[in-house]
């Protein structure tokens, strides 16, 4: 399986090697620096997925809020839409008997 180097190193930045008989030798500085530079580039994607979050939040409770609106609406007319259909034999049957 692959290691995407792009991923372990934000920015392009790629594992440098001590030379041919020791692969990874680092001072502890850098190692330190690489550490502080993975942890602040993971600080900023926690901050924009945050961010993201948030906004994905606000816009559902806001479709949300439509969806009610919209059901209550569609009820209201949908009772409204009975009710004429309940009173036309009634207004037929008057209408046939109303003196000329």
């Amino acid at each position: 399986r692959a290691v995407r180097i792009g991923r372990m190193y934000p920015q392009g930045r790629h594992p440098v090697s001590g030379g041919p008989g020791c692969p990874f030798k680092f001072s502890i500085l850098e190692i330190c620096d690489r550490i502080k530079e993975e942890f602040q580039f993971l600080q900023a994607q926690y901050h924009s997925l945050k961010l993201e979050c948030e906004k994905l939040a606000s816009e559902k409770t806001e479709m949300q809020r439509h969806y009610v609106m919209y059901y209550e609406m569609s009820y209201g007319l949908n009772i409204e839409m009975h009710k004429v259909v309940s009173l036309s034999p009634t207004l037929g049957s008057t209408r046939g008997t109303e003196p000329p």
